[in-house]
């Protein structure tokens, strides 16, 4: 009967339908991990899973109904906390490493936190130097905690201007409160709310089919912490940057930022791609192993005859990752499984070859060549490159960059 009812509830939990996090926390790899009663949404998209599921020890040794509060340490000096996800139930703190649980836990809270209360609301770190000392901001009610984990001393703070929290995490250089299916932007040391909050969490932080009744689609698409699906560039220059079912194009010579939902524009698609190139006045949008092409212009015509097989106009199986063209070149790079492929438009059949591995990224988002070389999106981050080769045999990353903020214009 229990395994029925959690069957029925991961049929039915769905977030975009506004539902209030229980907890928030960011793991090792820097993917949010939201939780709902006992169940678990890995990332921006995708359904619920049961939390014991990754974290089996929550059931094993508390009857899990719900997490209060979870949140990753940042204590570099103590490598035996550092990265580690400490989840909170009623009394008792789970601390796991990599998705095992550490030997000795569950514990009191008061053992490991002393000092800070039962059944909290929420809990975040705070790494120096956004927070004076490496801390943990605990929440209860009205009651904020500045935990300094390194002395273990706390300091209760008073934040007036921010709603009570039902969850909390650190996200981008930014802290985040929710409150209901709602959230708000904070200082960690002072709890001062600056602009225009709060605003829908379904806007920002999941990949929902439809936008708010109240949304600004265009400030929803420019801010998303949601990672972009593909991003291209046509031969007029205009940019394109999708993202679940939405996208928004950028026209050469104009600042102004457009979104539209993808099933407007590209009909034949309805939502989702995996990757666009522009090649020769058309965009070749890709989605799992069909290759859709559309001529551009207004509206972008469909051509006959597509979607065709991925395998038979590229010579490559889907799914892949990304795909580019560099300048005014004719061969389309394809980025699949950590691997980089060549493909030369201009030959027929095509086929893909000349294969480099790709040693800085598990995985790559998107990725797009403009004026300045190649944007690599990894994330909520591009890393710029000269040219296609560097990205295979540089041994270092480049200078990290916020998409929202250096191609986009978001501030926030």
């Amino acid at each position: 009967m229990k395994l029925l009812a959690h069957i029925l509830c991961l049929s039915v939990l769905d977030r975009c339908e506004g539902l209030e996090m229980d907890a928030v926390a960011v793991n090792e790899e820097g993917i949010p991990y939201f939780f709902k009663g006992d169940h678990l949404f890995k990332g921006f998209h995708g359904k619920a899973e049961l939390s014991n599921e990754s974290f089996a020890e929550l059931d094993d040794h508390h009857h899990l109904g719900h997490v209060d509060a979870a949140f990753r340490m940042h204590y570099e000096d103590n490598p035996a906390d550092h990265d580690h996800m400490f989840f909170f139930l009623d009394t008792k703190v789970f601390s796991y490493y990599q998705h095992k649980l550490e030997d000795g836990y569950p514990k009191d809270i008061s053992e490991v936190f002393p000092g800070i209360p039962d059944h909290l609301d929420a809990a975040v770190e705070c790494p120096k130097p956004e927070c004076d000392e490496d801390s943990v901001i605990f929440f209860k009610g009205d009651d904020i905690y500045h935990y300094n984990v390194r002395t273990k001393a706390v300091d209760e703070k008073e934040f007036k201007s921010m709603p009570n929290c039902t969850s909390a995490f650190h996200f981008m250089d930014h802290y985040y409160c929710f409150h209901g299916h709602m959230f708000s932007k904070f200082d960690p040391k002072t709890g001062e709310v600056h602009g225009r909050y709060p605003k829908e969490a379904r806007d920002y932080f999941m990949r929902c089919s439809k936008f708010s009744d109240d949304s600004d689609h265009v400030e929803r698409e420019r801010c998303s912490r949601v990672h972009l699906d593909a991003i291209t560039s046509d031969n007029a220059g205009n940019m394109y940057a999708f993202r679940g079912h939405h996208f928004l194009r950028r026209d050469e010579g104009n600042d102004t930022l457009k979104a539209d939902t993808i099933e407007h524009a590209f009909k034949e698609l309805h939502s989702e791609v995996d990757a666009v190139f522009s090649y020769e006045d058309h965009l070749y949008m890709i989605k799992d192993d069909q290759l859709f092409l559309y001529k551009v212009g207004e509206p972008h015509t469909h051509l006959d005859g597509y979607p065709k097989p991925l395998k038979e106009e590229l010579g490559i199986e889907g799914p892949i990752e990304a795909a580019f063209i560099c300048g005014d070149h004719h061969i389309a790079h394809i980025i699949k499984d950590q691997i980089i492929y060549e493909v030369d438009l201009k030959v027929s059949p095509r086929v893909a070859g000349n294969e480099h591995p790709i040693a800085l990224f598990k995985k790559v988002d998107a990725a797009m060549c403009d004026a300045l070389g190649l944007k690599v999106i990894v994330g909520n981050h591009f890393y710029h490159f000269g040219s296609p080769m560097l990205l295979t045999a540089s041994r270092s990353l480049p200078e990290q960059r916020r998409v929202s903020l250096e191609l986009f214009g978001c501030d926030h």
